[in-house]
């Protein structure tokens, strides 16, 4: 059984990928006076430690290659947006609006990605215990069906997209969502729908201990 938790909870794991943003997010870096930029995360495991059920070959590009895009695009884009702030260019600003977004959230849903993943010998592939696996079987009948409803609506996504397992705020039950970015809900787990899995996406994910989250 893994030891440590799906993924950081997204306050934390948001901090982590903009460690010098402060409390605002996003949202608060892209219209920040002084606007942080953003690294690369070293992956907590080999490229090759998630075969067969991801090829390293695929690990690494889609680490070194695509999410260092949406890092160096991101940091173009904030750097001409805070060039636009010190000349008071305020249609540059809102130009620039939509490319922080989408690059910063490209960034930090990768970052969370990541983090989703582990190797057989880390926990990767345990199934979940707990309350979570109990708010699988209330909401899906069991790991099975879940496993099936997650991968329908994977397959569903047009283009680029994400799946996220998540707690409804106001509801306190899990769903299934499909977003461009991140929504209002507490998120438990997060799949890019680019990343082909060779078998089960499970057998590489973490398992969840509700207790271990803080």
């Amino acid at each position: 059984m893994a030891t440590s938790t799906l993924f950081r909870p997204a306050a934390r794991a948001g901090a982590a990928a903009f460690r010098s943003a402060g409390p605002r997010g996003l949202a608060g870096v892209a219209s920040a006076r002084f606007i942080t930029k953003v690294t690369l995360p070293d992956l907590p495991y080999d490229y090759g430690a998630l075969e067969p059920t991801i090829s390293g070959k695929i690990m690494e590009l889609h680490h070194s290659k695509h999410h260092q895009t949406y890092v160096n695009s991101y940091n173009d884009a904030v750097e001409k947006l805070a060039s636009a702030q010190g000349k008071a260019d305020i249609q540059t600003q809102v130009s620039l609006q939509a490319l922080t977004s989408f690059h910063g959230g490209g960034h930090v849903n990768h970052s969370l990605f990541w983090e989703n993943l582990a190797p057989k010998n880390s926990g990767g592939g345990e199934p979940p215990s707990g309350a979570l696996a109990k708010a699988i079987d209330e909401s899906f009948g069991g790991l099975e069906p879940f496993q099936k409803t997650f991968n329908t609506a994977l397959a569903g996504i047009q283009g680029s997209g994400w799946g996220w397992l998540v707690k409804d705020k106001q509801t306190g039950k899990i769903q299934i969502k499909t977003y461009a970015v991140c929504r209002g809900l507490s998120l438990f787990l997060v799949l890019d729908a680019d990343v082909p899995f060779l078998l089960e996406p499970r057998r590489c994910l973490r398992s969840i201990h509700p207790s271990s989250r803080h």
